[in-house]
């Protein structure tokens, strides 16, 4: 009589893993907040081992890092022209912040990365320098005026989160857009 028992070993599959303690960290970030979102509850949220987590991620920071990369996913960069370019990128990083648990989870681990070194690399290394990158490329501009940009955007956008725990509205968004695209003209006064 043949088994009808699978051969795959127990456990969860492997692919699904990052998809569901990513999900998993989102809602227990939202729930709890940042600093009250440990791997321990992250891991009892996603259903795994907290060694499971451990293996794939040494730190919670290095796992906000990957989580914010799979929530933000490629820069849309969309538009023809530099202001098009630069409005649709602070529209989209202002949306991905407002996406519940993003913007608690960005502005939790750039907090710790003030007093953490290691956590700064990673965050600057894997997080900003992509999309500084792509930035770079698509404006045609040097690296101190494009991670001015992203300082001043971003800046903004999670200061608006640290002070208020809210995203910032959209008039708000419109009215950051009208302020930041000037600074990177021709000096006309025309993006």
């Amino acid at each position: 009589m043949a088994s009808t028992t699978s051969a795959r070993p127990p456990g969860r599959p492997r692919s699904g893993v990052h998809a569901v303690v990513f999900a998993a960290t989102l809602s227990t970030v939202h729930e709890l907040g940042y600093a009250r979102a440990t791997v321990e509850r992250i891991a009892a949220a996603a259903g795994v081992a907290k060694s499971t987590v451990y293996r794939r991620w040494p730190t919670k920071g290095a796992l906000i890092v990957d989580c914010l990369l799979d929530a933000f996913g490629p820069a849309p960069l969309e538009g023809t022209s530099r202001a098009e370019i630069m409005s649709s990128s602070i529209r989209w990083v202002a949306g991905k912040i407002g996406e519940p648990g993003v913007g608690d989870a960005f502005a939790g681990v750039f907090s710790d990365a003030v007093s953490d070194p290691a956590l700064r690399e990673i965050l600057s290394a894997r997080l900003q320098d992509p999309y500084r990158l792509q930035l770079q490329e698509a404006l045609g501009e040097p690296e101190n005026r494009v991670l001015f940009f992203i300082d001043v955007v971003v800046g903004t956008l999670l200061h608006r989160m640290g002070m208020t725990g809210e995203p910032m509205v959209d008039a708000d968004v419109d009215a950051l857009v009208e302020m930041v695209l000037p600074r990177f003209t021709d000096g006309s006064g025309r993006p």
